[in-house]
């Protein structure tokens, strides 16, 4: 992991190892997260900054998938793990329980799992880690950032729902009746392109959270799907 470099990454300066103590020693970001981000009351992030910030995201993701010399799985792709540095540049931390797929081999097995929501339905089944699983992990993620719904909200669990199911029922009729409201400020007016590149980010996320692996997309198409939404919002 020391040797991984990436502008969308927190580069790793070195590692710690003693009987009571793992870790990697990280550079510090000192604008915090995107939990915090999305949850704090005092800071808020528009449309085209999350459209940016998942964009980013994707791009380090996919690097650490297919721009390495091996294969590296995510494992822990959640919003406490993206963090911002001084620039507001998202950069994707926390490798601890990354896995590392020999060229050979497209999946591993693992009893290591991440966090309650975000675990790809084969992880919990089979313990299958791939790089399909990141996918699964990262539409849950997008869902949550065009949402500000946490995958474990106590409203969704009581109509017996999760993120997933909740975000496709509205999905597209009433899609803007459960986005955050903080993505547009008081003076910004809702327009048709904002409903679009809503609309086109929620299609992303469901092709990325399908049940079985083999029906994800690859991170290469989120990204290029991810640019032509920028791109698009920006351009209109």
């Amino acid at each position: 992991m020391r040797n991984v470099r990436h502008r969308n990454l927190v580069p790793v300066i070195t590692t710690c190892s003693s009987d009571c103590i793992r870790a990697f020693v990280l550079q510090y970001m000192p604008n915090g997260s995107l939990e915090n981000w999305l949850y704090k009351e005092e800071s808020h992030l528009n449309l085209l900054q999350r459209v940016s910030i998942m964009l980013d995201v994707a791009v380090a993701i996919e690097y650490v998938h297919r721009g390495h010399n091996t294969t590296i799985v995510h494992c822990y792709l959640k919003p406490a793990n993206v963090l911002f540095d001084e620039d507001m540049m998202a950069q994707v931390g926390d490798f601890g329980i990354s896995k590392i797929l020999a060229v050979s081999k497209s999946m591993a097995h693992t009893e290591t799992l991440g966090t309650l929501g975000y675990i790809a339905p084969e992880y919990g089944s089979e313990g299958i880690v791939s790089t399909s699983g990141d996918i699964y992990s990262y539409g849950i993620m997008l869902m949550e950032v065009l949402a500000a719904r946490r995958p474990t909200d106590e409203e969704i669990f009581n109509e017996n729902l999760d993120l997933r199911e909740w975000i496709r029922r509205a999905f597209p009729r009433i899609m803007m009746e459960v986005v955050d409201a903080n993505l547009f400020p008081e003076e910004e007016q809702i327009t048709s392109k904002s409903e679009i590149c809503i609309a086109s980010m929620v299609d992303l996320a469901l092709d990325c959270t399908k049940k079985t692996p083999g029906s994800r997309i690859t991170m290469k198409d989120v990204v290029k799907r991810l640019k032509k939404i920028k791109n698009g919002f920006l351009e209109a």
